[in-house]
């Protein structure tokens, strides 16, 4: 009937409905199965009523029955097996089936990256981001020398003005009072004598050394 709507079944539709073909006849042949097995009990009993009788013809036609209902029940058993095993096939083959479909998207998926992809552009791309990278970084390294240069000029102006300030209060000026005189030799075993300290230049001198400190 399929030609008729125009459209064939897919494996996969095939596979479900063979599967579902035989679960039913296993069902059935468990049925089957336990019909004979409950057969085969009935027998027996018979077998032993007719035995204990004395009938002697009827229990032997009973034993060829129970006989052949037992060939019967072996049967079954064997064909349960038989389709459960082909069963299980078609179930393999059905996740053996998904799981190529499965690999074949990814690789249809990796086809269109690969086709998408451009070594050559992405060969400049990363050339670009290296060159582009290396001038940021020597622009942030000169950036960083004239930080520290306007620091260094500003910390220098700093000590000057502080120093300034300090011989202001003292009276004093870094070019006049506070440069040594030379002393002169007396003859040529003479030995400079340093001149004593006086509490302004040793309070002077305790201010430099702890501007010194602080810095």
């Amino acid at each position: 009937m399929e030609w008729l709507f125009g459209r064939k079944k897919t494996p996969e539709e095939m596979l479900r409905e063979n599967q579902r073909a035989l679960k039913k006849a296993m069902r059935e042949l468990e049925r089957e199965r336990g019909s004979l097995e409950r057969q085969e009990q009935k027998i027996i009993n018979d077998l032993k009523k007719t035995a204990k009788a004395g009938q002697i013809d009827a229990a032997k036609i009973m034993a060829k029955d129970l006989v052949r209902t037992r060939g019967y029940v072996k049967k079954m058993i064997l064909m349960h097996t038989q389709i459960q095993a082909v069963s299980l096939k078609i179930q393999t083959l059905k996740s053996t089936n998904t799981m190529a479909q499965s690999m074949k998207g990814v690789a249809q998926a990796m086809k269109r990256m690969n086709a998408k992809m451009n070594i050559p552009a992405l060969q400049n791309i990363m050339r670009e981001f290296e060159m582009q990278s290396e001038m940021m970084d020597a622009k942030q390294e000169m950036m960083d020398d004239a930080i520290d240069g306007m620091g260094e000029a500003d910390d220098e102006e700093e000590s000057e003005t502080v120093l300034n300030q300090v011989l202001d209060e003292l009276g004093l000026t870094l070019e006049g009072d506070l440069a040594a005189p030379p002393v002169a030799g007396l003859g040529a075993k003479a030995v400079a004598k340093e001149p004593e300290p006086v509490a302004a230049d040793m309070d002077l001198q305790a201010r430099l050394d702890n501007l010194r400190r602080n810095d």
